[in-house]
């Protein structure tokens, strides 16, 4: 008597993939959101697709996914990319994912710029461009650089600037140095590594990179670099705008005013905390 043959295993639908996510642990938004970035649709697809099947290729990459997700891998680095400012940005493990608290940094910035002059910006530790390409793309005539440290980073703002038609020069190296004869700026802006070594919350960001995250010690070394040596590269009147943590406000004021900025205010996030400072340095 011959063997009962095997079954085919029953393929994997839209509707049992994301069953699966949810009973892995993943909200059902997740993992919804998972399948549209795997399938490049809409959610409304989905809903209507749910029981097509997806094919060998298809399911293994979903599970990969699934599995890296579960290993708390940030949702942007699986799909590659992330929005910032009405900006589709492409992101990579080299790069700071950018977070919309950011975004008022850039609003901030292009208060500033409000004038009929064409203004030079640099935007320090630029990661994936985000604050560089969102102001460009706010004030066009504006001469707008970027700096990053990281060779692999500098690429990805270069290649989003290249992919999103925004004419941003890049620099490779640290802070000011690869600035080196460039004319001064009206504005200088930087969400630069600020949380503290020790702090617990850098196990959840361990994705991330962490050159990107702290510059170790109490988190404050980058910020207090960056309002010592700004003036040197600011034209007078020009405005120095940094991105720090929320307990770290007080600690940049007091630094800006005793470098010798003037008009040296604070701005708010979405959650309401002190997450922007800034200065004039004066004419």
């Amino acid at each position: 008597m011959s063997d009962s043959p095997t079954k085919a295993p029953v393929p994997l639908t839209v509707l049992g993939a994301e069953r699966a996510a949810v009973a892995a642990g993943l909200s059902r938004q997740e993992a919804q959101y998972l399948l549209q970035a795997l399938l490049n649709v809409s959610r409304a697809w989905l809903i209507s697709h749910d029981g097509d099947p997806l094919d060998e290729a298809t399911t293994d990459r979903f599970r990969h996914w699934l599995d890296r997700r579960l290993d708390e891998v940030p949702l942007a680095y699986l799909v590659g990319e992330k929005e910032f400012f009405g900006l589709m940005l492409r992101v990579t493990p080299e790069t700071l994912i950018p977070r919309p608290d950011t975004e008022l940094l850039v609003q901030w910035a292009l208060e500033r710029l409000d004038g009929p002059r064409a203004p030079r910006v640099v935007d320090l530790g630029t990661g994936t461009g985000a604050i560089a390409l969102a102001i460009k793309s706010g004030r066009g005539d504006a001469d707008v650089r970027m700096v990053d440290a990281s060779p692999g980073a500098l690429a990805v703002a270069l290649e989003n600037a290249g992919r999103l038609g925004l004419a941003v020069d890049g620099h490779l190296g640290s802070w000011f140095e690869p600035l080196a004869g460039q004319p001064l700026f009206d504005l200088i802006v930087s969400n630069p590594p600020y949380v503290a070594g020790d702090d617990h919350h850098l196990d959840a960001l361990r994705h991330e990179p962490r050159m990107a995250l702290t510059p170790e010690g109490d988190g404050l070394d980058d910020l207090r670099h960056l309002v010592r040596a700004a003036p040197d590269w600011l034209r007078p009147g020009g405005w120095l705008l940094l991105e720090h943590g929320w307990d770290q406000a007080e600690a940049v004021m007091a630094l800006l005013r005793a470098r010798g900025f003037v008009d040296v205010e604070n701005r708010r996030d979405l959650g309401g905390q002190p997450r922007a400072s800034g200065g004039r340095w004066p004419e």
